[in-house]
């Protein structure tokens, strides 16, 4: 943990997204999570009350924009506008998974570009500075004009899987613009690289057919990604690492979002083990025994930590 911290002017909110997140980070902090309430309106509209002096202060406002986004949202650019009204000196908001991030470029003619929106909407309620895991891809940084603190999980992903003593390891993307995450864990694991050549149709999601490019015979598959939502990338990804002479097939990724059916896929599927992080919060009904869920709570605290302290956020990966 950072040293010479003074907390005295800072305080630390959660919204609804993911309390038990909040309050892992708080308690590796060592301090209280501020007071607020939230409340609906008859008609569903949310209803903010920050209940504590926050004049001056450093906030901090912890909210992932997962499942239901748009509700978490709202709370979010609600809660920054309380703040702001309030007088806190800075508003730094922590969005462990940042919803939206997947457009982040015109695929196709007459499309959003929803990530650029989302930026703007969160620093037009007064947003001074973003601290996130893992976007989906870096250009989003570049989409706010305030600073953007991007934090990784890698080495917390690379020790898992070095404590459970693997043989013969090979770290898979599941296409070719995921090659540089699996080279980072690989090299991390000490072990090669192969990816997932995917034939994709123009449905979302959707994959016509998958070649396997690397050397993968008897070895363990590691797919890595950043996310995990329906769980068709890896699930069919794991069939033909097998089908190619993979000896077994773990996948690894930051933000589990597991949409349905993503837990009925891995609970059938070749894969042994899928480890996912708590940057999201997962209902019981999305909760497996191949399912492993790595906590990022101390990861966190130590970014937020070195952002209050004026210290480098980098050198956490070095």
């Amino acid at each position: 943990m950072s040293n010479n911290r003074d907390l005295s002017k800072m305080k630390l909110f959660t919204l609804n997204s993911n309390p038990p997140l909040a309050e892992e980070i708080a308690e590796h902090m060592q301090v209280e999570l501020g007071k607020c309430s939230i409340k609906r309106f008859a008609d569903g509209e949310v209803q903010m009350n920050i209940e504590e002096t926050i004049r001056g202060f450093d906030t901090y406002l912890i909210q992932s924009t997962a499942e239901p986004g748009n509700e978490y949202l709202m709370e979010l650019l609600i809660m920054i506008d309380a703040l702001k009204r309030a007088s806190a000196q800075t508003i730094n908001i922590v969005i462990p998974y940042y919803g939206y991030s997947r457009q982040d470029r015109k695929a196709r003619s007459r499309e959003p570009i929803t990530a650029k929106l989302i930026a703007n909407l969160l620093e037009a309620a007064g947003a001074t500075r973003v601290i996130s895991v893992d976007l989906h891809a870096p250009q989003v940084q570049g989409f706010f004009n305030i600073p953007v603190d991007q934090l990784n999980v890698n080495s917390i992903i690379a020790n898992y899987f070095l404590e459970k003593k693997l043989q013969d390891i090979v770290v898979v993307a599941p296409e070719n613009a995921g090659t540089s995450r699996a080279r980072a864990l690989a090299n991390k694991l000490d072990c090669p690289i192969a990816f997932l050549d995917k034939q994709r149709s123009d449905a979302p999601d959707a994959v016509l057919g998958i070649n396997v490019i690397g050397d993968i015979e008897g070895k363990t598959a590691i797919i890595i990604d950043d996310m995990i939502d329906t769980a068709r990338t890896v699930t069919s990804g794991a069939l033909a690492l097998m089908q190619n002479g993979a000896n077994e097939v773990y996948a690894c990724c930051t933000h589990g979002v597991l949409s349905e059916p993503a837990v009925a896929r891995i609970r059938h599927s070749q894969l042994k083990e899928v480890v996912i992080t708590n940057s999201i919060y997962q209902t019981e009904e999305k909760r497996d025994e191949r399912i492993t869920s790595l906590s990022i709570g101390e990861l966190l605290a130590e970014g937020i930590l070195r952002v209050h302290n004026n210290e480098s956020v980098s050198s956490l990966f070095d």
